[in-house]
């Protein structure tokens, strides 16, 4: 998913196209710190904005809230859609957004190379499309990962199936990179259930666990060609509620690891005096003890930790490599070869109102979770 703002698809990039800061540096996060010697696990703790700041091996962060109406019989919103930018629609001052979708919310087809999206959807459904063949239907606790690799087309719509009653939707899509040596690894996805993902409850909250482990809880595998197969990476990825006037304490892991941590929703969080409130976000020391602290309600927090991958990042809108020379490359391939192309018709496809959770592989394999 990505503002398309940021994506010229007609002509060769130019140098105003790609700014001096498109080339940046990743090198390891802790050097800006010094050495861990301190007991105070907080690094910074700031307000973020819509798109919440990473740290290597992460890219991009965000998090879709949505209010959205009962749907219509197209899928999309029954209320009116004017004043609304339609095709580029994300003020956040509306309680529901269409994004780049014209008629059902979402995010139609766009290209991307050289990294992977992981999608969580907590609540609403999500419907997705590839140029290589695959499909699917996803939500409510499911988890889609997607290794763009060499390059591929996807689109990500957002159908409102239900038209007695609103469609909320709830997902986190966070972007995560892959070294230079796997840049160019085959495209795929894989889907990971709701039912296969850990959730840990605790008497002072709960834990999801979408990558890595929580002590002796670990979750399903990253995909071959992930930073995140490899454990000694140390990748992580929480999604973390503590009850109002508890605390959980975080697992520990090594110097070497980043850490961030997000507000998502309810009250105030405290890490030792630092007070994360909403819309902030706070880096972390990894390997020092962390208790996380809920004051008068309950708090969610979204986790991010892994090792660097501590090599050059050269971004341009859904491209990113290690140079600008291999974005040039990226933009001229895309145009060359789409990708594989656009099997599908309609950018912004969805499936049927009645199709349920699936997902249909680019081999044909068809995998359907076990109904809740």
């Amino acid at each position: 998913m990505l503002r398309n703002n940021l994506v010229p698809m007609n002509g060769h990039p130019s140098q105003q196209q790609l700014p001096e800061d498109a080339l940046l540096d990743t090198t390891n996060n802790k050097q800006r710190h010094g050495l861990l010697t301190m007991s105070n696990p907080v690094i910074s703790n700031r307000q973020m904005g819509f798109v919440r700041t990473t740290l290597d091996p992460f890219l991009f962060c965000v998090h879709h809230l949505d209010l959205y109406p009962e749907g219509n019989e197209l899928q999309g919103p029954k209320d009116s859609l004017i004043g609304r930018h339609i095709g580029s629609d994300f003020d956040e001052a509306n309680d529901w957004k269409m994004y780049h979708g014209k008629t059902v919310p979402g995010f139609p087809a766009h290209p991307h190379r050289g990294f992977e999206t992981i999608t969580v959807v907590l609540e609403g459904l999500v419907d997705h499309f590839d140029s290589g063949g695959s499909t699917g239907r996803y939500g409510f606790g499911d988890v889609q990962w997607m290794t763009a690799g060499s390059g591929l087309q996807h689109s990500e719509m957002f159908p409102l199936v239900n038209q007695d009653k609103p469609n909320r939707l709830d997902l986190f899509q966070i972007w995560i990179n892959l070294p230079a040596k796997d840049k160019m690894t085959d495209p795929g996805y894989e889907m990971i259930w709701a039912h296969e993902v850990p959730h840990i409850q605790f008497e002072s909250g709960d834990v999801r666990i979408i990558s890595g482990s929580w002590n002796e809880h670990v979750a399903p595998a990253a995909p071959s060609a992930s930073w995140a197969n490899n454990p000694d990476n140390e990748v992580a990825l929480y999604i973390l509620t503590v009850k109002a006037g508890g605390s959980v304490e975080l697992p520990i892991a090594s110097a070497e690891a980043n850490r961030m941590m997000y507000h998502i929703s309810g009250g105030v969080a405290t890490v030792e005096s630092h007070q994360l409130k909403p819309t902030y976000g706070m880096e972390l020391h990894a390997n020092l003890p962390t208790v996380i602290e809920a004051n008068q309600e309950d708090v969610r927090v979204l986790i991010l930790q892994g090792k660097p991958i501590a090599e050059p990042v050269s971004k341009h809108g859904p491209f990113v490599m290690n140079t600008v020379e291999e974005i040039y490359q990226a933009f001229s391939d895309y145009r060359r070869t789409e990708f594989g192309g656009w099997p599908w018709g309609p950018s912004d496809i969805v499936h049927p109102r009645e199709q349920g959770r699936f997902a249909k592989m680019s081999d044909g394999r068809e995998i359907v979770p076990p109904q809740s």
